[in-house]
C-alpha cells in the first residue's frame, strides 16, 4: 500500500490508554512510537516516509491545539486528536487547523484505525507532491530569466504574438524560448507544463512595458507584423 514504511506517533499522558493504543496499532501491522508529552514527541519527530500523529487534546505540558499550531507547516504529518469530552468549539478549531479526526473516549478502535489509514495515505500523497515540486523547481531554476518569462506567459494561455509584444521580442524568438522551456522542464504537452506551473505556484508576472525605440530594429519591426 505504501512506498515507504509508515510511522504513527502517539502522544498521550494516560499510560493505560497508550498501552491499549500500542496493542491496536501493532495488531494492524503498523509501526508506532509512543510519548507521554509534547516535548519528547517534538524532539523525536523525524520521518523519512508517511507519518501521522495521534495526540491527546490535553497533554500535560501543552494544549493539543497549541501543538497543532506549532506543527502548522508540517501538513505532511496529519494529526488525529483524542479527547475525553471536547467542546464543539474545540472540535471545530481542530478540524479547521487540519485535523483528520477528533475521537472521543471511550475510544472506537475501528474509527481510530480508519482515521490512521486515512492520515497515512494523505501523508504519502503530500510527500509525493512535495518531492515532485522539488524536481520541478530544480528544472525551473535551469531556465534563463527570459525562458521563465515566456513560461509564465505560456501557462496563462497567451499566444506567441502576444507574448512577443509583451516581452518586446520577435515571435520567432518566443518560439525558440518556448521550445527550450518545454525541453528543460521535460514537459510533454502544454497541459503538462501548466500542471508544473501550478505545482510551483508561479504567479503571473507584472506586465512589462517597453520603449519601442530602445529595441533592436528587427524586434521593433516584429511588433508591427
Amino acid at each position: 500500500m505504501f512506498a515507504h514504511a509508515p510511522l504513527v506517533f502517539v502522544a498521550h499522558a494516560d499510560r493505560s490508554l497508550r498501552t491499549r493504543l500500542r496493542t491496536v496499532i501493532d495488531e494492524a501491522g503498523l509501526m508506532a512510537r509512543f510519548h507521554d508529552d509534547a516535548e519528547s514527541l517534538l524532539a523525536q519527530l523525524h520521518v523519512t516516509g508517511p507519518a501521522c500523529l495521534v495526540v491527546d487534546l490535553q497533554l500535560p505540558d501543552i494544549d493539543g491545539l497549541q501543538l497543532q499550531s506549532l506543527l502548522a507547516d508540517r501538513r505532511d504529518i496529519p494529526m488525529i486528536f483524542i479527547a475525553d469530552n471536547p467542546s464543539v468549539r474545540t472540535i471545530v478549531r481542530a478540524m479547521k487547523g487540519g485535523a483528520i479526526e477528533v475521537l472521543t473516549t471511550p475510544l472506537d478502535e475501528g474509527l481510530l484505525l480508519d482515521a490512521i489509514r486515512q492520515a497515512l495515505l494523505l501523508s504519502e500523497t503530500l510527500r509525493e507532491r512535495e518531492s515532485e515540486r522539488r524536481l520541478f523547481q530544480q528544472r525551473f531554476e535551469r531556465l534563463s530569466r527570459r525562458e521563465r518569462e515566456v513560461m509564465s506567459c505560456v501557462v496563462r494561455g497567451q499566444l506567441n504574438k502576444n507574448i512577443a509584444f509583451d516581452l518586446g521580442i520577435s515571435e520567432i524568438t518566443v518560439k525558440v524560448h518556448r521550445g527550450q522551456v518545454m525541453r528543460k522542464m521535460q514537459a510533454d504537452s502544454l497541459a503538462d507544463l501548466v500542471n508544473m506551473a501550478m505545482a510551483l505556484r508561479l504567479g503571473a508576472p507584472a506586465r512589462l512595458h517597453h520603449d519601442h525605440h530602445s529595441l533592436p530594429k528587427m524586434e521593433r519591426s516584429a511588433l508591427h507584423v
